[in-house]
This record gives C-alpha cells, sequence and structure tokens, in this order.
C-alpha cells in the first residue's frame, strides 16, 4: 500500500491528464476544508474544546469532542501527514454526535502545534516528510499509550467499553500498532488508505496488530491496491490465523486520500461509505 507521496502523485496526474492545473488544482483543495459533511437527524449536543495531553516526551496539542451528557466509549483519531486541522475536527465531531468521545490528536507535537501543514492539504509533501520521519515505532505506541490513558481519566468516556482508534493514511499503521500497544482497551481498529500497513519487517504493523484482541476495518484505496496486490490477501491471512474479525475491502474509484473532505481526491459516495462501515465496526466491537 502507498504513502503520503501518492498525494503528490495524484496532482501530477490530474495536470498530466488537464483536468486541472496546479493553481486549479490548490482551488480545489482548498475548498475542500469549508465542505460540510452530513449530519444525522438525532445528531447528539457536542462539547468541544482544544486541550493538552501530557505524555512522556512533552506536551502534545489535541481536539476533543464528546457528547454533552452522560459517557461513550473514546476514540482516538491519527490523522494523516497534513496533521490536525478542520477537515479532522469536522470529522471528528460528526463522530462524536453519533455517540462517542473523540480524542484528535497531533502525530507532530514534538516538533510544532497544530496546523502543522498551511491551507489544508496545499503544503508539498517534502515539507512534511521530515516530521513523518521523525516518528518511529517507539513514539507510535508510547504516544498511544498515553492517548489513552488520557481518554480513560476523562468523565465522558466510559470504562467499561473498549477504546476504538482509527487512523489515515500514515495514521493507518499507526492505529495498527495501538492496538497492540493497549492491547487490553483498544476494540475496533480502523485504517483508511493506510500507508505501509504491510511490510516484511519483523515488526511490521500488521504483524502487530494481529497480537491484539480488537476488530479491524481496512479500507484500501484502487491506486494502492494497484501498487501492492497482495497486500489486502497477507491482511485478510493474517487476521484469519490470529482468530481476528476483520473487513478488508479495496474501494474501487477510491484514490489515496479520499476520505478526508479537504483532500484533492475526496469522494463523497466511497467516504460515506467508510463513514457508514466505520459507525457498523464501533456499533458492534465497542458497545
Amino acid at each position: 500500500m502507498c504513502d503520503q507521496d501518492h498525494f503528490e502523485d495524484d496532482r501530477k496526474q490530474f495536470e498530466a491528464l488537464g483536468q486541472v492545473t496546479r493553481r486549479q488544482f490548490g482551488v480545489i483543495v482548498a475548498a475542500g476544508v469549508a465542505m460540510a459533511l452530513p449530519v444525522a437527524a438525532d445528531a447528539a449536543d457536542v462539547a468541544e474544546g482544544d486541550v493538552t495531553v501530557t505524555t512522556p516526551d512533552g506536551q502534545a496539542d489535541a481536539y476533543f469532542v464528546h457528547p454533552s451528557s452522560g459517557v461513550a466509549a473514546g476514540v482516538l483519531v491519527w490523522p494523516d501527514i497534513f496533521g490536525l486541522r478542520p477537515a479532522f475536527r469536522q470529522m471528528g465531531k460528526r463522530l462524536a454526535q453519533a455517540g462517542y468521545s473523540v480524542l484528535v490528536v497531533n502525530p507532530f507535537y514534538r516538533v510544532k502545534k497544530a496546523p502543522t501543514a498551511d491551507n489544508g492539504t496545499q503544503t508539498p509533501i517534502a515539507d512534511l516528510r521530515p516530521l513523518a520521519q521523525a516518528l518511529s515505532e517507539t513514539t507510535q505506541m508510547t504516544d498511544a499509550k498515553a492517548f489513552i490513558a488520557w481518554l480513560d481519566q476523562q468523565p465522558s468516556v466510559s470504562k467499561t467499553r473498549k477504546i476504538g482508534t482509527q487512523g489515515y493514511c500514515m495514521g493507518g499503521p499507526i492505529a495498527f500498532r495501538t492496538a497492540a500497544a493497549v492491547a487490553d482497551r483498544v476494540g475496533a481498529v480502523a485504517s483508511f488508505h493506510g500507508g505501509g500497513l504491510v511490510t516484511s519487517a519483523p515488526n511490521s504493523p500488521h504483524l502487530q496488530a494481529a497480537t491484539s484482541k480488537a476488530q479491524f476495518l481496512v479500507a484500501i484505496a484502487a491506486n494502492d491496491d494497484q501498487r501492492s496486490p497482495t497486500d489486502k490477501d497477507t491482511l485478510k491471512d493474517t487476521f484469519a490465523k490470529a482468530s481476528l474479525q476483520a473487513e478488508v475491502e479495496v474501494y474501487e474509484g477510491a484514490a489515496h486520500g479520499w476520505c478526508p473532505p479537504d483532500s484533492s481526491v475526496y469522494n463523497e459516495a466511497q467516504a460515506e461509505k467508510a463513514w457508514s462501515r466505520l459507525l457498523a465496526l464501533y456499533g458492534k466491537a465497542l458497545a
């Protein structure tokens, strides 16, 4: 499966096909920030705000949103390489309106507070790559433990229900590692156009995830599948051998990065399909 460089690949493909110019591409991306995600008629009233989470490596800035009353299952959200931004706040709020206490984190807090990318997803990948490369298996699992411990301290988070975690692009493998790092608490994991889920290394995220007790949703972009056509089979086989429930599917017609509404390749129909499958996973695994 692919990595964040494919955002740049997508821009080049659009230009090569004569569909958009570089300037028009930027306009499309910027417009995505203002796109409103659908809100259900029975959406819960929510409370929201910026929070700071203490980790072994410092103070992590994050966005926390939850139903205004009662307790709910906690969810930890790992953004893509463009980081914590309005689109992910919107996505987190929608999930809270569906009845979850949601923490959306800035994975690059060691270097810079959010926003770590300017103007949504217009920042060149080359400028952001050092931020992603500074993260490691160790930092990801250390952060996962700290963020879930913080969620468990919040009055709005149920201590009797499992916690969910979801990741986008580079956040996909981090969500996998979260399940391994806090196996006793994580009950559901979702990866959307995750990059690097399957590697040949002994610490590959898919092997670590298989040591957990979670249920999985792996939504794969069509162009990611074209580049790494055997990954989906490896994932299915690995989860089956570990006796873990897993839904692994290639989303036809969806390009890498299709879920966030500020993405240049945002695909509303397939993003809504992914959203419905996420709610089904959480409804089953976090009940």
